[in-house]
Protein backbone atom coordinates (compact mmCIF):
# COMPACT_ATOMS: atom_id res chain seq x y z
CA UNK A 1 0.00 0.00 0.00
CA UNK A 2 2.95 2.33 0.66
CA UNK A 3 3.74 1.95 -3.11
CA UNK A 4 1.00 2.77 -3.86
CA UNK A 5 0.91 5.95 -2.03
CA UNK A 6 4.59 6.72 -3.32
CA UNK A 7 2.81 5.86 -7.05
CA UNK A 8 0.53 8.49 -6.52
CA UNK A 9 3.04 11.21 -5.06
CA UNK A 10 4.79 10.83 -7.83
CA UNK A 11 2.29 11.49 -10.31
CA UNK A 12 0.71 14.45 -8.66
CA UNK A 13 4.53 15.71 -9.02
CA UNK A 14 4.69 15.43 -12.49
CA UNK A 15 0.89 16.54 -13.22
CA UNK A 16 2.07 19.77 -11.25
CA UNK A 17 5.22 20.26 -12.94
CA UNK A 18 3.37 20.05 -16.20
CA UNK A 19 0.38 22.46 -14.72
CA UNK A 20 -2.23 19.73 -14.54
CA UNK A 21 -3.83 21.17 -11.47
CA UNK A 22 -6.46 18.97 -11.19
CA UNK A 23 -5.12 15.67 -11.93
CA UNK A 24 -1.90 16.84 -9.71
CA UNK A 25 -4.30 17.94 -6.76
CA UNK A 26 -6.44 13.92 -6.83
CA UNK A 27 -3.16 12.77 -7.00
CA UNK A 28 -1.88 14.21 -3.98
CA UNK A 29 -5.21 13.59 -2.04
CA UNK A 30 -5.29 10.33 -3.04
CA UNK A 31 -1.52 9.67 -2.04
CA UNK A 32 -2.33 11.10 1.45
CA UNK A 33 -5.21 8.56 2.15
CA UNK A 34 -3.29 5.63 1.15
CA UNK A 35 -0.53 6.83 3.14
CA UNK A 36 -2.63 7.33 6.26
CA UNK A 37 -4.25 4.04 5.95
CA UNK A 38 -0.79 2.69 6.05
CA UNK A 39 0.46 4.09 9.20
CA UNK A 40 -2.97 3.32 10.62
CA UNK A 41 -2.31 -0.91 9.73
CA UNK A 42 1.49 -0.22 10.11
CA UNK A 43 0.53 1.06 13.95
CA UNK A 44 -2.36 -1.35 14.29
CA UNK A 45 0.38 -4.60 13.05
CA UNK A 46 2.96 -3.60 16.08
CA UNK A 47 0.10 -3.42 18.87
CA UNK A 48 -1.29 -6.90 17.74
CA UNK A 49 2.03 -8.21 17.25
CA UNK A 50 3.37 -6.84 20.70
CA UNK A 51 0.19 -8.06 22.42
CA UNK A 52 0.37 -11.84 20.76
CA UNK A 53 4.22 -11.64 21.57
CA UNK A 54 3.70 -11.29 25.70
CA UNK A 55 3.22 -15.06 26.83
CA UNK A 56 3.10 -15.75 30.55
Amino acid sequence: MLHYALVFLVVALIAAALGFGGIAGASAGIAKILFLIFIVLFLVSLIAGGVRGRRF
